[in-house]
């Protein structure tokens, strides 16, 4: 694995440049057999990419499990697409580098894959460029407990948060966040936390901790060299999502660290994109992840 200025810069200041290197050798650009078997057991995938003005989406992409699967060694086929009025959904019709997340919420797993995404038909290819997993850490545990209507509602832009989009950024447990290096590689991560984790400073401004993790600062590392991220933030009750666009910011003021922070990380929104019943999926009580810091 070799680490790009961004990611070295963060772990220097981290002070857990060995550890990264250390971790980094789980990377390969080949899918294992046990990544195979799980992500073909999902029925949810989270995509990032840019769009064609260079900022940066986090969406998800849902279907029957196996929809998602590994063809070869190299290649993943995904047999659906971003619903339409979603960022990204014009977007993955033409090549693009991409982020790709594969979520378990029953058991707390997670697998991570950057690569490059051309459409097929209905559907994507991608080539795999990084495969690995993540520890469990701060994964909300949560089981499937209904299948709802399978097309999505209304769709609707806005360039800041209204009070009920403010509530429920308030109340969530855990977001998806897609960066990109200096290259426009991209990446797609998981963030997760007890209610409140996900602060708002104003219907513009959100800040979050950054919480002890695997050491390699790939997120974090992409911000420290391209500040534009893209934010997903599900409602796993309703099946609504938030998408935000903007501009991330390292905040290294230990007085903004939240308890158990390495850092904050300050997002300035330049755009919304709320979608009513987003996902057919209907997710039960969360039970919080024991990593969780206090508030």
């Amino acid at each position: 694995m070799t680490y790009h200025d961004g990611e070295l810069a963060v772990q220097r200041r981290m002070g857990q440049s060995d550890s990264a290197i250390r971790v980094g050798q789980i990377i390969s650009a080949d899918i294992p057999e046990v990544a195979a078997a799980f992500l073909a057991a999902q029925p949810l995938v989270f995509i990032s990419a840019r769009d064609d003005d260079g900022r940066m989406w986090a969406s998800q992409i849902v279907g029957p499990p196996g929809f998602a699967h590994a063809a070869d060694a190299r290649t993943i086929v995904i047999d659906a697409m971003p619903d339409h009025g979603d960022p990204l959904a014009g977007v993955l019709q033409s090549e693009r580098k991409i982020g790709m997340l594969a979520l378990q919420p029953q058991r707390r797993r997670r697998m991570r894959v950057n690569g490059t995404s051309v459409p097929s038909g209905d559907g994507l290819i991608v080539t795999t460029d990084q495969v690995y997993s993540n520890c469990p850490k701060y994964i909300a545990r949560r089981e499937i407990s209904e299948i709802g209507p399978g097309l999505p509602g209304e769709t609707r832009r806005g360039s800041a948060l209204d009070d009920a989009q403010q509530q429920a950024v308030s109340v969530t447990d855990t977001f998806i966040i897609g960066t990109a290096d200096g290259d426009g590689n991209a990446d797609a991560s998981h963030r997760g936390g007890n209610p409140g984790f996900l602060r708002l400073l104003s219907p513009k401004l959100l800040r979050w901790p950054d919480y002890l993790g695997n050491s390699m600062f790939m997120t974090l590392g992409n911000l420290h060299v391209d500040p534009r991220c893209g934010l997903l933030i599900p409602d796993w009750r309703t099946g609504s999502t938030l998408q935000l666009t903007g501009m991330a910011r390292l905040n290294w003021d230990e007085s903004t660290f939240a308890p158990g922070a390495q850092c904050s990380v300050d997002f300035t929104i330049d755009e919304v994109v709320e979608t009513i019943n987003g996902s057919p999926l209907r997710w039960g009580h969360a039970e919080p992840s024991p990593a969780n810091p206090p508030l």
